[in-house]
């Protein structure tokens, strides 16, 4: 097992960054990470009845274009996975070895398909972290965080935290950004990834990304929903580019 925190010597995020999101009943304002925690894991290859229900999953019951990410169905898929307890031991030892002991246990979990991934920010999330195990084998991908100019190569048992509002993609290695060619039908190219949201809120968490709160306390009064914004201006990111852009 290995954990390595990721992160850029000097700032590489935007200026004027503020992520504002519900923490209750109330809106509030947080600074956007500059930190990734990356580890690999060892689990078990994922049983072939499993990938072969995944695959008709997606055949016969989603429309999975590329850059797309869907839900699979989690409670079906225990059934056909004998090693499901062990990967999710595995990644809350990870975790806990981290400094969140018992965190994962006590999040939600869901079970994850994309093929790649267009550059977004999952802002409507703002009141979380990503925690991501990804199960499928090394396919020549990488997660990309473009402002963060940081490439992680994905395989079985990669293990990713990150703040939500940082920009990311999933892309071929050899890529520089996100190409619907890229990931034709017919081709083995998606990843399977089982993912936990874990509260910013949660003082063991914030200070493992290095987060700021009230960053914005004016401008989080002013909003009904939550959103990243520049200099107080709402913002996306291009999918094909991850840069920024006023939305």
């Amino acid at each position: 097992m290995r954990d390595d925190p990721l992160y850029p010597s000097s700032s590489a995020l935007p200026d004027g960054l503020a992520c504002h999101y519900w923490s209750g009943e109330t809106l509030r304002s947080r600074s956007v990470s500059q930190r990734v925690m990356s580890g690999v894991v060892e689990i078990a290859p994922a049983p072939t009845r499993l990938l072969a229900d995944w695959e008709r999953e997606i055949a016969q019951h989603m429309m999975l274009d590329p850059g797309d990410v869907s839900e699979l169905p989690l409670a079906r898929a225990r059934t056909r996975w004998p090693e499901y307890t062990h990967c999710v031991r595995a990644a809350s030892t990870w975790a806990g070895g981290l400094g969140l002991p018992g965190l994962l246990t006590a999040s939600d979990i869901a079970l994850m398909i994309c093929r790649g991934a267009r550059y977004h920010h999952d802002g409507d999330y703002g009141g979380m972290a990503f925690c991501n195990l990804f199960l499928s084998e090394d396919k020549g991908q990488d997660v990309h965080f473009p402002w963060l100019d940081l490439r992680i190569p994905l395989r079985r048992g990669t293990m990713l935290i990150f703040d939500t509002c940082q920009p990311h993609a999933v892309i071929p290695r050899t890529g520089s950004g996100f190409d619907a060619a890229d990931f034709p039908a017919g081709q083995d190219n998606t990843q399977a990834f089982l993912t936990w949201e874990l509260p910013i809120d949660d003082a063991r968490v914030a200070q493992m990304l290095r987060i700021d709160f009230d960053v914005d306390p004016a401008g989080a009064a002013t909003l009904d929903e939550g959103q990243l914004q520049q200099h107080g201006q709402r913002v996306s990111v291009r999918p094909d580019s991850g840069q920024l852009f006023l939305s």
